[in-house]
């Protein structure tokens, strides 16, 4: 069980890795136009995914121990 649960950790932390990164590029296109609003909604889930990543990593430790 631990086994198949780190596994999923894993496998989930690794998508939202991806997620945050791609939310990354999506803001591109808007630094330094008119549009702050898109680009400081954008990080804001950026960095929401990247406090995510954080907590899953955390639980994939604690099931290590």
């Amino acid at each position: 069980m631990i086994a198949s649960t780190a596994a999923e950790l894993a496998a989930i932390t690794d998508a939202i890795d991806r997620s945050r990164q791609r939310m990354a590029d999506l803001a591109r296109p808007y630094l330094g136009s008119e549009r702050d609003d898109i680009v400081t909604a954008i990080y804001e889930v950026e960095r929401t995914l990247l406090a995510t990543q954080r907590a899953l990593k955390r639980a994939s430790r604690a099931v290590e121990r």
